[in-house]
């Protein structure tokens, strides 16, 4: 192994809510054959998570059993293949693809610079914003299997529907080749520009969150009936629903995953109270509730 293998590593330096408890094992791998040869070699039934940029994701404060890839830094390659299509791995940040695509000249990733995360977990999710959603980009992904096989895929084998993704079990996306039409490079790159304006302006931007909290329901949106609930500015301990967009949950200080998991399902239930709509969560939630306040 040519990565870093860490044992009992505190995860709320790893996420961006930055909440979360320890993991039993961490390993960042240096490459994508070094992460292929890592999983080969582990216990066939480790349980594995996989982690980018820690957004979308609440590690409960009780943390994780068995082991978590993290691939921040690391599975980065991008490039443009000879048939013109984008070859990218799973830990290059979305705000890496728009940008790049915009470079060559293709159009139509312009959404993904204002995904806070990887393009594994954008993958995963069917991740959207401004309009997009990644599966429309998607030519063909590599998976991993727990054995350290990798599997060649087409969107065909998965079921992708609004922010949900199901594909064979214990597989991991590797990398993905994207498709994009030719276009200006130009004037992507000022929508870019003016995706990342309007974020900046609409979204707590400069606090801890994960990114938005719920889905939006049909023909509807979650920060809407929140907002209508009169739940901005409602906090749970140091987790509060921002005063900047109610789909957004902040960590102001000192948190805890248990403030934030409470919060959530206290805004699920006033919302299905008051406007007749359960909201569904975006965000994944993972690892053991702490039995005790040992810190």
């Amino acid at each position: 192994m040519k990565g870093r293998l860490l044992t009992n590593e505190k995860l709320a330096k790893y996420t961006s809510w930055r909440v979360g408890g320890v993991a039993d094992t961490l390993y960042i791998p240096l490459d994508r054959a070094d992460l292929i040869d890592f999983v080969a070699q582990l216990p066939a039934n480790e349980p594995v998570l996989w982690m980018g940029l820690g957004s979308n994701l609440l590690v409960r404060d009780g943390g994780i059993r068995g082991t978590v890839i993290n691939t921040k830094g690391r599975l980065k390659a991008m490039y443009r293949t000879e048939d013109g299509s984008v070859y990218v791995e799973a830990g290059v940040p979305c705000a890496h693809v728009a940008r790049f695509c915009a470079e060559q000249g293709l159009v139509g990733a312009e959404f993904l610079a204002g995904i806070p995360g990887t393009m594994g977990g954008a993958l995963k999710m069917n991740a959207g914003a401004f309009g997009g959603e990644t599966w429309t980009l998607v030519k063909q992904v590599d998976m991993l299997n727990a054995q350290g096989e990798v599997i060649v895929r087409q969107p065909h084998d998965f079921t992708v529907n609004y922010r949900s993704v199901k594909g064979a079990d214990g597989e991991w996306f590797l990398s993905a080749l994207l498709q994009l039409p030719a276009g200006d490079t130009v004037s992507s790159q000022q929508k870019i520009k003016g995706l990342l304006e309007w974020r900046n302006q609409t979204q707590p931007t400069n606090q801890p969150s994960c990114g938005s909290v719920f889905k939006n329901p049909d023909g509807d949106y979650a920060a809407r009936l929140i907002e209508q609930t009169g739940l901005k500015g409602y906090c749970i301990g140091g987790a509060c629903v921002s005063e900047k967009h109610a789909n957004f949950i902040v960590n102001t200080g000192n948190a805890t995953a248990a403030n934030i998991e409470e919060l959530i399902s206290y805004v699920q239930t006033k919302v299905k109270d008051e406007q007749g709509v359960m909201l569904s969560t975006e965000v994944c939630m993972v690892g053991v509730a702490s039995e005790m306040n040992h810190d």
